[in-house]
Order: structure tokens, then sequence, then C-alpha cells
């Protein structure tokens, strides 16, 4: 049992990514806190997910306008409001040089990653702006702070993240909605079998504590984040790296 036990009780929150990896283990931590779940994601494990959670499911397409909004509607309406908000849908894109780095794969990337993020906040706002009450928790990357080289488009829509998280969370500072980034290095994460071994290595090389990190260490930080506990930091960014971040 979580030593939090309760710190969720009678909220709702919706988890986007939230089948496998990072998103899994906060929708876990959630559950196990007293909180109730709404797993948005494109992947055969959801159901399996939602099933050992209890949890409501969403089959949907984050770069998707319609069908984000379409979620939203049948999240709050199966979870009776939506108090958070956790975005962790992503992908790492092509991982080539720029001269080599297509159109399509450019566009994919930053549709899921930035363009994902922004459909999901607009969303979901209006619905906690007519409780008084949310938390929106942007996971996105050390890379968007310091660039990682054969990962442009990656690097980009991370560093979008966080741009946006700060704007967001400057207009809600005052209606009670608490909106922060996750900056994390690399950790252990379905999401590594999309990149080629060499640029793993040359990550995990970067990191002074000599590691990876793993998935429990970022999830309790989001959790933390997205808890009442976090009621006097917004537009900010919680890093998890090891060590890498520099500011």
């Amino acid at each position: 049992m979580s030593v939090f036990a309760g710190r969720f009780a009678g909220r709702a929150a919706i988890v986007t990514g939230g089948a496998s990896g990072l998103g899994l283990a906060v929708a876990e931590r959630i559950v196990a806190e007293g909180g109730r779940v709404s797993l948005w994601d494109m992947s055969d494990a959801l159901d399996a997910a939602c099933a050992r959670l209890g949890a409501h499911a969403v089959r949907v397409d984050v770069s998707d306008e319609d069908a984000v909004d379409a979620a939203a509607t049948a999240s709050e309406a199966a979870l009776g409001r939506v108090d958070i908000l956790v975005c962790s849908a992503g992908i790492t894109g092509p991982t080539v040089p720029v001269h080599e780095f297509g159109f399509e794969g450019w566009r994919r990337t930053l549709s899921i990653n930035l363009d994902g993020v922004f459909l999901c906040n607009r969303a979901v706002v209006p619905l906690m702006l007519a409780g008084g009450y949310g938390r929106i928790v942007n996971v996105s990357s050390v890379a968007g702070k310091e660039g990682n080289p054969n990962a442009s488009a990656y690097s980009a829509s991370k560093a979008g993240v966080i741009g946006f998280t700060k704007s967001l969370g400057k207009e809600l500072a005052g209606a009670g909605i608490i909106v922060n980034a996750l900056t994390p290095a690399t950790f252990e994460s379905p999401i590594l079998a999309q990149l080629p071994p060499e640029q793993v290595a040359y990550m995990r090389g970067k990191i002074p504590m000599g590691r990876l990190g793993e998935v429990a260490e970022s999830a309790a930080m989001v959790c933390f984040m997205a808890s009442e506990e976090c009621s006097f930091t917004t537009a900010a960014t919680f890093d998890t790296s090891g060590g890498r971040t520099t500011y």
C-alpha cells in the first residue's frame, strides 16, 4: 500500500499514454492512493491495463482534435469530474541528422508530442475551470532543455511543451489550476525500443549518476505535482535527471 494512501481520495484523473510506461505507473499510484482514472491510449495493452486498475478506457489519438474533445467529454461523463490531467503520450520520432530528416517524420513527432499536449490541455481546462480546481502535468524531457543530437523533432517538441506549460500556468495561476512540466532524463520505458542502442548509450552517458532513471522515480514526482500538496508552484519544470539538467 502506498505511504500516501488517500492522497487522491475523491479525485478523478485523465492520463494519456496510460497503457504502459510512465503513464501506467502514474495511474497505478493514483488508484492506489484513492483516485479514479481514465486512461487514454492507442495501445493494444489499454484494455488489460484498465481491467487491472478498474479504470475507464478511451482509445484516442491525441493528435486528432475531434477525438480529443470527444474523449474529454466521455471521461467527464464516466468519472463525474476531471481534477487531474497527466499528458504522458509521446513518441521519439526518427533518430537521424537534420539533413536526412523527412518532413513527414518531423510533423508526426510534433503532432503527437506538442499538438497532442495542446489539444488535451485545451479540452480539459474548461472542465477544471468549472470546478475551480485542477492539476495538469505535461511530460516534457531534458532533451527539451538541452537538445539531443539526431533527435531534432523530439527535442523541439519537448522544448515546446515547456514553453506551452509556462504560458498556460501563468494564464491559470489565479484560477486554482496548477500547471507544471516534468523534464526527466532517459528512464527505463517501452519507448526506448524506438531508439537505436547507440542513442540510448549516448543519453545514459550524459547522466552524472551513471544510470538510467526508473519509471517509479518519475511517477513519484508526477504524483506530487498532481496532488494538492503542489499548491504554490506553477508554470515550472520538475527534473528527474540524475544530475544531468543544468538549469
